[in-house]
């Protein structure tokens, strides 16, 4: 896309349009039932040293530092497929797909996420959040350092930005100001830890679901000056 469009709406998917902490879940308890409490707390324990490391959450980067403790283990196969073979679709939260939908009426919507090169794509694809948007994806180490380069792929006159960690949103607004306005969901952990929410200044617009989107009318932000 180089024509600049009047409105675009950026998507984040971890606790946004997919709820990530019922995958993280459904990991653990697979980790617990196949491998043990042992095993199990020490993948988290690479899994949280990595993502201090690296700045996003890199679970097969995890699972590779995991093997080096025993290369010999063929159960880490297994893990490996159950993180690639994950029915994504599944944890889409109600209603995402239609949102994505109704954005469209008034500006193309482009996934914008944080996260690894392959692993998060995979996650974006298998959960149909590609297609929904027809191709328009983009993941970064840290999406909210990478705005110019938003900019010059998407260009537009106004973004939406819908996110559920305030801080992303927070650090967006001080960058784009008036060009942009932040949408808050409130769902997930992020979304819900009291420090969060009084650490960061609130955002322009917050719903409870990313459903509750549905309800909203952005035809306004087409006719800013």
């Amino acid at each position: 896309m180089t024509a600049q469009t009047e409105v675009i709406f950026l998507l984040d998917v971890d606790n946004t349009l997919l709820d990530n902490d019922c995958i993280t879940t459904d990991l653990d308890n697979y980790l617990q039932r196949e491998f043990g409490q042992e095993s199990r707390d020490r993948y988290w324990t690479i899994f949280e040293s990595l993502r201090a490391e690296l700045g996003y959450a890199d679970y097969l980067g995890a699972l590779q530092r995991y093997r080096l403790d025993d290369l010999t283990d063929p159960r880490m196969l297994s893990m490996s497929l159950f993180l690639s073979d994950y029915p994504f679709a599944q944890r889409l939260y109600p209603r995402a797909l239609d949102v994505i939908t109704h954005l469209a009426q008034w500006g193309p919507t482009v996934i914008l996420s944080d996260g690894d090169v392959v692993f998060q794509p995979r996650k974006i694809h298998r959960s149909g959040l590609w297609q929904a948007v027809d191709g328009r994806v983009l993941v970064y180490i840290h999406k909210e350092r990478m705005l110019d380069a938003v900019a010059q792929r998407y260009p537009a006159r106004h973004y939406v930005m819908v996110d559920d960690k305030l801080r992303i949103l927070a650090a967006m607004k001080t960058l784009w100001g008036e060009r942009l306005t932040t949408v808050f969901p409130r769902q997930g952990h992020y979304a819900l830890d009291p420090k969060n929410t009084s650490t960061y200044p609130a955002a322009d617009m917050t719903v409870e679901h990313i459903g509750d989107l549905m309800d909203h009318d952005f035809s306004p932000l087409t006719r800013l000056p």
